[in-house]
């Protein structure tokens, strides 16, 4: 079955920087669309960026400071974190589906979750 372990959460503060892993298992990785999202407390869940083979797409909120990666030979996907901002603080998840259907930064598009990881900027 299809598993999502994510890792590299923590508290750092604001300008400090964080990579987040998601460890993937149970199914072909490379044949897998995978997107991170994010949810604050009291707020919607939303998508902060999203990898098909090498093509990414990213919120605008995160755009320029989040780069989104995958190592189909590790079955992991990558979200490295720079300048980070309290804005930023949430839970991060990553997700996967085999196929592309609406927006990559849509919830409905994805099938599969992980549990989260916890990310924490100070200012």
């Amino acid at each position: 079955r299809v598993q999502l372990v994510e890792s590299g959460g923590g508290s750092v503060q604001a300008g400090g920087s964080l990579r987040l892993s998601c460890a993937a298992s149970g199914y072909t990785f490379s044949d897998y669309y995978m997107a991170w999202f994010r949810q604050a407390p009291g707020k919607e869940r939303e998508g902060v960026a999203w990898i098909a083979t090498t093509l990414t797409t990213y919120s605008h909120s995160v755009k320029g400071r989040f780069t989104i990666s995958r190592d189909n030979a590790k079955n992991t996907l990558y979200l490295q974190m720079n300048d980070l901002k309290p804005e930023d603080s949430a839970m991060y998840y990553c997700a996967a589906n085999r196929f592309l259907r609406g927006s990559g930064l849509s919830q409905s598009m994805y099938d599969y979750w992980g549990q989260g990881t916890q990310v924490t900027v100070s200012s």
